[in-house]
């Protein structure tokens, strides 16, 4: 291979890149703050007896999950200002598809947590007069929150990867940034490593904390 590296014009673009990696970054908490929320909520409904309220739950989680999500984006982006004569930003509609997206997968994370509770402690909850909602945010939450926090992390990372998608919908994230710089400076190889490097840099920590949460998790369960 005949090319010679030069990584001055990555240094050169390296503010761009940091505003982009911003960019991702609050898409990833929107996007988070919807699923965390959206997802507890879709995963009660799912745990009702009523098919009029598990099915069309049942549909939304499976779209999500057996769909692609770049093809979510794009339909979100192009689709839903031609049905409901909506015309949100390019922002918005990426933080919106991955939300929706992310709640999804939670939602089946906070159900095996919700379902891994002993009955006893719903049980005892109804013994001391609390009521339905006092036992979703006083005894359901705080269990499925712990139990499930190791996927609901681990899903945070996932979309934060994802979230790269929303370059192709014009939304000035870490990926759009990259791409821009790569074709102006015609430095692919630099720009695009440097550009691995840091969403590798922002994932990696968090992910040995997931490991470092199941571990205690799971001391703490056999406690």
């Amino acid at each position: 291979m005949n090319y010679e590296f030069n990584w001055f014009y990555v240094q050169k673009s390296l503010p761009d890149l940091f505003d982009g990696l911003l960019v991702t970054l609050q898409l990833t908490l929107w996007a988070n703050a919807i699923g965390l929320v959206f997802g507890f909520l879709v995963a009660l409904g799912m745990m009702s007896k009523i098919k009029l309220i598990t099915w069309p739950l049942t549909i939304y989680i499976e779209f999500f999950r057996c769909t692609p999500a770049l093809i979510q984006l794009v339909w979100f982006f192009f689709c839903v200002p031609i049905i409901f004569n909506v015309w949100w930003s390019g922002y918005f509609m990426g933080i919106l598809a991955l939300g929706l997206n992310l709640a999804a997968f939670n939602a089946e994370a906070y159900r095996a947590a919700i379902q891994a509770i002993p009955h006893s402690h719903s049980d005892a909850s109804v013994a001391l007069g609390l009521n339905a909602f006092q036992r979703i945010i006083h005894v359901i939450l705080p269990q499925a929150l712990i139990l499930a926090l190791p996927v609901l992390i681990t899903n945070g990372i996932g979309i934060f990867q994802q979230s790269a998608l929303v370059a192709l919908i014009s939304v000035e994230d870490l990926m759009y940034q990259g791409r821009y710089i790569s074709t102006q400076t015609f430095r692919p190889i630099e720009t695009l490593t440097t550009v691995a490097l840091i969403y590798f840099a922002v994932s990696f920590p968090v992910s040995q904390a997931v490991s470092y949460i199941e571990r205690r998790t799971k001391r703490l369960l056999a406690n």
